[in-house]
């Protein structure tokens, strides 16, 4: 025997019934992205290695850390599994000429790929759902993103998820704090750890995002970003307030969020949650102006989040409880060879208005026993069976049997009039 070979550690397969959840989510997604007027936008998986050093950033951790790139074996080319979306959502926008016409709202999704130890929520392939929105200046668009965020969590069922955001302000107004910031972390060097020290010089902002209780302290009295920001970059920030205040999301200013990753300016901001333990952040994103010209495209403002889906599931069954998985409306029982010409074709009739059918499928040996076949009916859930006997098939007619109100009532209906009678199933 072959030896067997297992997924990649981190990497996991999605199943019956637990698929039924992703189907569930995706569906919720679809609908409230068309009430939103987003589109979908699908990028392809690998992307060329220097689209996330340049886009994502060479210092922070997903470039350094956590991508899976290889060479191509026919030309050369260093080339990477994305770890996010947003840098390929522009190199296609620019590509592409995407927002010659106007301005464009965005979404996907799709597989990440992170190289890094899995743990509960956060795996080596994950599943995320993005936003992006492109060519549009106003503060806004960052509230709608927002909102859009609060509510698809919110019509998924879930609580207790708590807004934070911040302003990164303009690269002129993060110049000056990062002046202060590397002045101030210099004169606390004993207190930093060793990532701290390596991203002192080369991304200092991260440091205020810090989880080392032993920084905690020193950090909190940083200089502030916040206390560098020009009267434009607040009014932009208050602004989004108030259009939060407006919908109903409510929102902390959390002056340490940073985010992970270099294009960012303006607004920042994550959904949390406190009852998936280290690994909280369900949602985050902000405003990234700056990113189409350091692809090579034009100035172009954007904004945008990620979200994802494995621990958005993960807490929807933490408070919700499982979701049912879904049950065909009948099972069409076969006792004989014969009859599946007959059988299949009025399936097909059924199946065309709207009704969910699973067919009996026999063994090698025959369509087996009506005891068996029942059986089987009774498993898959379905709320009746659909007998296609003999004494049926000579009368053109079939048996729709009731399985689920306890009452085992048959009723015969006319083969020749299925998508009359097709909506007693459906009810």
């Amino acid at each position: 025997m072959a030896e067997k070979i297992n997924a990649v550690k981190g990497m996991n397969d999605i199943m019956p019934p637990d698929s039924a959840r992703w189907e569930w989510l995706e569906d919720k997604v679809r609908s409230l992205m068309g009430r939103y007027a987003y589109r979908m936008i699908r990028t392809p998986v690998v992307e060329p290695t220097q689209l996330f050093v340049r886009g994502t950033g060479e210092t922070t951790d997903i470039v350094e850390k956590e991508m899976y790139s290889f060479e191509d074996r026919l030309n050369g080319e260093q080339l990477t599994l994305r770890p996010e979306n947003t840098p390929g959502v522009v190199r296609a926008a620019i590509e592409h000429n995407l927002t010659y016409d106007g301005g464009k709202r965005l979404y996907y999704i799709g597989q990440m790929f992170r190289h890094e130890r899995p743990q509960r929520g956060r795996y080596r392939q994950f599943y995320q759902l993005g936003a992006e929105v492109l060519g549009f200046p106003g503060p806004e668009i960052d509230a709608e993103l927002m909102v859009l965020a609060h509510q698809l969590l919110a019509e998924l069922g879930l609580r207790n998820i708590r807004v934070e955001l911040n302003s990164l302000g303009i690269p002129t107004e993060r110049k000056t704090h990062r002046a202060a910031l590397v002045s101030y972390l210099e004169g606390h060097t004993a207190l930093l750890d060793e990532d701290a020290r390596r991203r002192l010089h080369t991304n200092p902002l991260r440091i205020l995002d810090t989880k080392n209780p032993a920084m905690q302290e020193m950090v909190r009295g940083a200089p502030r970003l916040l206390d560098y920001l020009g009267d434009g970059s607040l009014q932009h920030l208050e602004t989004v307030q108030r259009l939060l205040d407006a919908c109903g999301v409510a929102w902390t200013v959390n002056a340490r969020l940073v985010r992970g990753l270099d294009y960012y300016s303006h607004t920042v901001f994550e959904f949390i949650t406190d009852e998936l333990g280290a690994q909280g952040t369900l949602c985050g994103g902000g405003r990234y102006d700056g990113l189409f010209e350091v692809l090579g495209g034009k100035p172009t403002a954007a904004v945008g989040w990620g979200m994802g889906l494995e621990r958005v599931l993960e807490l929807v069954a933490q408070q919700s409880g499982a979701l049912a998985a879904p049950v065909p409306d009948a099972y069409a029982v076969v006792p004989m060879p014969q009859a599946l010409p007959v059988a299949m074709t009025t399936l097909q009739l059924l199946r065309a208005v709207g009704v969910s059918v699973q067919m009996h499928a026999g063994a090698a040996e025959g369509m087996g026993s009506m005891k068996s076949q029942f059986k089987k009916a009774d498993a898959s859930g379905a709320r009746f069976a659909l007998i296609f006997g003999a004494d049926e098939l000579a009368q053109g007619m079939v048996t729709v049997k009731s399985l689920r109100d306890g009452s085992g009532a048959q009723v015969q209906r006319p083969l020749a009039e299925a998508a009359g009678w097709a909506a007693v199933l459906r009810a």
